[in-house]
């Protein structure tokens, strides 16, 4: 019988190196490589074709959930499973939404990781303990067959403004940053705080952390 190829993508080696020993527990899992961040792994995707990949959230270049898409584009049938810290309700219906398989909490690894992975590589959905009481199968079909991705509500500009106004750069910064006026920032920050129902800079950086947008575990 053909083991099971994966590809483990963190910005952590210890984490990466945690996880791995956790699946050579199980004979019929292989590790077959390993990225430390969102380009890494499509250049590994490039070259190796696995069965499952387990994706950081939050990992510099490319976040997680940016690299969903591509991954899939590249590798049509591969499964992947999201491993994260963040229990935000907002964070998980994004990655659901964005064709993740999984959703297993770090917390919730040593004791559900090759659970988490048999059930996804079986074709069900994996859900942390800690979350699966809140989301049902049902909440998660319904985001997806409606298209309602929460993170696509926002433009490519105006992530580049999050990401920048998280990391404490003035509007005038900004605008000399990305080439722009100083006015079409503060569009921008209007258009953020609008969208994602906010009301101040302070609850755009709190968005932004919560949500994986700047990278805050280095």
């Amino acid at each position: 019988m053909a083991k099971c190829k994966i590809v483990l993508a963190d910005d952590h080696v210890l984490i990466r190196q945690g996880l791995k020993k956790l699946i050579e527990e199980n004979k019929s899992l292989e590790v077959i490589d390993e990225a430390g961040d969102g380009l890494e792994l499509l250049d590994v995707l490039d070259k190796a074709v696995p069965d499952l990949i387990i994706l950081d959230i939050s990992m510099p270049q490319l976040r997680g959930i940016e690299v969903i898409n591509e991954a899939k584009r590249i590798c049509p049938d591969v499964k992947i499973l999201m491993i994260t810290m963040h229990k935000s309700e907002q964070y998980f219906l994004c990655a659901m939404s964005a064709g993740a398989d999984g959703y297993l909490l770090k917390e919730d690894s040593d004791s559900e990781l090759l659970t988490a992975i048999d059930m996804v590589m079986d074709g069900d959905m994996y859900i942390s303990p800690h979350l699966a009481e809140e989301f049902s199968d049902e909440v998660i079909k319904t985001y997806r067959e409606k298209g309602v991705f929460p993170c696509e509500t926002l433009t490519n500009r105006e992530v580049e403004v999050l990401k920048l106004v998280a990391e404490g750069l003035t509007s005038k910064e900004i605008a000399e940053l990305l080439s722009i006026s100083i006015r079409t920032v503060e569009h921008h920050r209007a258009n953020l705080l609008k969208k994602l129902n906010l009301k101040n800079t302070a609850d755009l950086i709190k968005h932004a952390i919560q949500n994986g947008f700047i990278n805050t575990t280095e």
